[in-house]
């Protein structure tokens, strides 16, 4: 047999082997990829990445308070105060527990706060004008009522609009009066979400309403 036909019967085992290579490389880079893919869920998953700043934010935020903990609270300051100045935990029933739902009360505290200086307005297409004491409700904790005193003169130029766009027949009946609280409440939520990404306040009350 000559070389050339040695050479051509030996070639065909060399292209194999080359071949063999290049399907280990292949397939160890595709372990290496499922690998990488793996431990980034694996991080992710743990909180190693990402995870410290999502807890961090997610503190941040407003946490609601059931009556329990705030009646818990008020035995243990001994103030009787309640978390926010009124005893709203009182109505969480013997031994501090919460409300169950259904059974005709809230199953979260009240969080009450009387924003500072009574708010005068004119009503809209009116010689009168209104003359008003604000306060909020919310159930959540003072994270909420901190927001509001950081963003006072916000929210306080968004009730004085509110107040202008009222006419006589809202301010002279119980439901006009009811439909300016939820209008309020809106507008400070309203507020609130555009400076702190959170609004949280239930319930605006009229601590005093007098027209002139």
């Amino acid at each position: 047999m000559s070389e050339k036909t040695k050479d051509a019967a030996e070639s065909p085992p060399k292209k194999k082997g080359k071949l063999g290579k290049i399907l280990v490389i292949a397939v160890g880079g595709i372990v290496l990829i499922g690998g990488g893919v793996g431990a980034g869920l694996y991080a992710a998953g743990s909180g190693i990445i990402g995870g410290a700043s999502a807890h961090a934010a997610d503190e941040s935020k407003p946490k609601l308070v059931p009556k329990s903990e705030q009646k818990r609270a008020e035995a243990e300051s001994g103030s009787g105060g309640g978390h926010g100045g009124e005893s709203a935990g009182s109505e969480a029933g013997h031994e501090g527990k919460p409300t169950p739902e259904g059974s005709g009360g809230d199953r979260y505290a009240s969080n009450y706060f009387a924003l500072e200086k009574e708010f005068t307005a004119n009503l809209q297409d009116s010689i009168h004008f209104i003359q008003v004491g604000i306060a909020v409700s919310t159930p959540y904790d003072d994270t909420v009522i901190q927001n509001m005193k950081t963003n006072d003169i916000a929210i306080r130029s968004a009730i004085l609009m509110a107040l202008g766009d009222t006419t006589e027949d809202q301010v002279f009946s119980s439901q006009g009066k009811a439909a300016l609280a939820k209008r309020l409440t809106v507008a400070i939520n309203k507020t609130l979400e555009q400076k702190e990404g959170f609004g949280g306040v239930s319930n605006v009350y009229f601590t005093n309403f007098v027209v002139q």
